[in-house]
């Protein structure tokens, strides 16, 4: 068994699932995609013209650190994509884990209200990144994690359009065949969704005649 494999689930190209029994909860589990990007958009602009206006950044290193924070999101994408939500699912618990971070996504691939955390978990998560880059790298948080947070809404975008909308006829068709493949033909392989960078990267391009 290879280091991400993980139980076969058949893609279901209609309908949804019903993960909780709370339909406050189940409801809360739901989103439409702009909501996320909107807060976090909002977020990033917010935090650099916090920096900016309080001279605690300058246009300069926030540009760079901007770059930076989008080319490290789209590391940790893949990462997280690869190991965790394709880890191996040794035990009950692990497999449940799994399955309900992202095997649903893989049985119902077209669910558009779960193609993205909720919003609290996301604007959770943010507020404890910014304290920790904070801690970590002190006021060029105010560049890097602006970046950072773009990087995730480019994604969140990227992934919702591959997933809602036929492929366009341009060089983004790229990204639609190399999810494609990932969703419908080889799930260990074509990790990356906003970009098959660190595919390349980490040789876990789709093989030949995948395509």
């Amino acid at each position: 068994m290879s280091q991400t494999a993980q139980k076969t689930i058949k893609p279901n190209n209609s309908g949804t699932k019903h993960m909780f029994r709370n339909p406050i909860i189940e409801r809360l589990s739901r989103t439409h995609i702009m909501v996320p990007i909107t807060i976090l958009t909002l977020a990033a602009i917010g935090i650099i013209y916090w920096g900016l206006s309080n001279g605690l950044i300058t246009v300069l290193p926030l540009i760079g650190l901007f770059f930076t924070g989008m080319i490290i999101f789209s590391l940790i994408e893949y990462l997280v994509h690869r190991y965790l939500f394709h880890m191996i699912p040794s035990t009950p618990t692990r497999e449940k884990f799994q399955y309900a971070v992202h095997g649903v996504h893989h049985e119902f691939p077209k669910d558009k209200d779960r193609l993205a955390m909720p919003p609290i978990m996301s604007a959770s998560i943010s507020v404890v990144l910014f304290f920790l880059f904070r801690l970590i790298m002190g006021n060029a948080v105010y560049g890097f994690l602006p970046g950072f947070l773009v990087g995730y809404c480019a994604y969140l975008g990227v992934h919702y359009v591959v997933h809602a909308y036929q492929p366009p006829k341009n060089f983004f068709k790229v990204l639609w065949i190399h999810h494609g493949i990932h969703h419908y033909k080889d799930h260990e392989r074509a990790f990356g969704v906003s970009s098959p960078l660190w595919d390349y990267i980490f040789r876990s391009m789709p093989k030949q005649g995948s395509k």
